[in-house]
């Protein structure tokens, strides 16, 4: 099955002139590995403290999970607030989500009209059909009632695609386009580097198949495969295949904003063109998922297929299909935490990295620099 991105054909990514590759050996007072989102956050505290940077990256940077996700960037972690507040308790919960939603108010600020502020909707089922919802709607209400004493932003949806919950803080973006706006505009900052393939990380040294990289501070912000760069941390986190498509135009307006459904496995976003990018399945077909591949197999976009005809609405074309890899926890958290001298190592975000990635990227950086341990709502501790 052919693999295309549709997020790639946006024009800013489609001219991206690309990065060169590290060409020998390097030195610098710090070092990034991975340029997607968490790893560009990294880049820019490293330099917003005046240190010299190196980012390197084993591809185009957004070419791996970090611009082929549901470019969904909502409030919190991997688990539902309510769900968060019983695994860490309420403070640790809403300080996540406030991070994540400063985080976003940077975004939008580095980005402009790029994020589309026209915050979330969490259904119960997906749309039409005649499934039993009782179970997830529960679910539903729980969180209402959890964000609401937490004074957090949430409302009662129901409309043409179903009935759930409204997050009116929450938005969306192109991820590539993120990734590469982001990388330019860092670019004259720090030296950053695609096509960069990392083979070993330890204390100091950061070793690529281009040279070497001499850095008394390091930061791993890789997602999915970590644990294959980082075999210390393969009882901490495990990769999964996520896979998505993109339609040909259909009409606006039944997606108003990023809409997912059957407890997230499923979800969907419509651009001002009317193309709708849809991911889903994993559950379905889980056995299959744990898998660092990153083809799309014929059983989950089948699946796929039918949820983007529900969420249009109507019969739609496919012009794209692809996969990327994602790090998933145990109980959600995604990891911050050492692994060697003056390096630490952020992923395992869980499905949900693109605004959980910068917080957490952000955390390391300040680690580093002056010590500052992470909260309870990421894992640092590897045992």
């Amino acid at each position: 099955m052919r693999s295309l991105v549709g997020w790639d054909s946006d024009p800013a990514v489609a001219a991206w002139p690309g990065l060169p590759p590290l060409a020998g050996d390097a030195t610098a007072d710090a070092c990034v590995v991975g340029l997607g989102g968490s790893g560009l956050a990294a880049v820019e505290a490293f330099a917003d403290a005046d240190l010299s940077v190196i980012g390197v990256d084993a591809g185009r940077v957004g070419a791996g999970a970090a611009g082929r996700n549901g470019g969904f960037l909502l409030g919190g972690g991997a688990p539902a607030f309510h769900e968060a507040v019983r695994r860490w308790g309420e403070d640790l919960a809403i300080v996540l989500y406030r991070a994540t939603l400063a985080e976003l108010d940077r975004l939008a600020d580095d980005l402009g009209p790029d994020v589309r502020r026209a915050g979330s909707i969490r259904l119960a089922g997906l749309p039409g059909g005649d499934e039993d919802r009782s179970a997830e709607s529960a679910d539903c209400a729980r969180q209402e009632q959890a964000m609401r004493a937490a004074g957090l932003a949430v409302e009662r949806y129901a409309g043409p695609l179903g009935e759930g919950l409204f997050f009116p803080a929450d938005a969306q973006v192109n991820p590539a386009r993120r990734i590469v706006r982001t990388a330019e505009r860092l670019a004259g900052r720090a030296r950053l580097h695609e096509r960069t393939t990392v083979r070993a990380v330890r204390a100091g040294s950061v070793v690529t198949d281009a040279g070497e990289v001499s850095a008394g501070l390091v930061v791993v912000a890789v997602d999915g495969r970590l644990e294959l760069l980082l075999p210390q941390l393969a009882d901490l986190v495990r990769t999964a295949r996520l896979q998505m498509l993109s339609t040909a135009p259909v009409p606006t307006g039944r997606l108003p904003c990023p809409v997912y459904a059957r407890w997230g496995y499923d979800y969907a976003q419509q651009d001002a063109a009317g193309r709708v990018y849809v991911g889903a399945g994993r559950d379905r077909f889980v056995d299959a998922e744990w898998t660092p591949d990153t083809e799309p197999t014929e059983a989950v976009q089948r699946y796929a297929e039918e949820v983007a005809a529900r969420m249009a609405g109507q019969p739609v074309d496919v012009a794209a299909r692809w996969a990327a890899s994602v790090g998933f926890t145990e109980d959600g958290r995604a990891l911050c935490l050492p692994v060697d001298d003056g390096v630490i190592a952020c992923g395992g975000y869980s499905g949900t990295g693109n605004l959980v990635g910068p917080v957490a990227a952000r955390v390391a950086v300040a680690w580093l620099l002056d010590g500052t341990g992470p909260p309870a709502y990421f894992r640092s501790d590897p045992t």
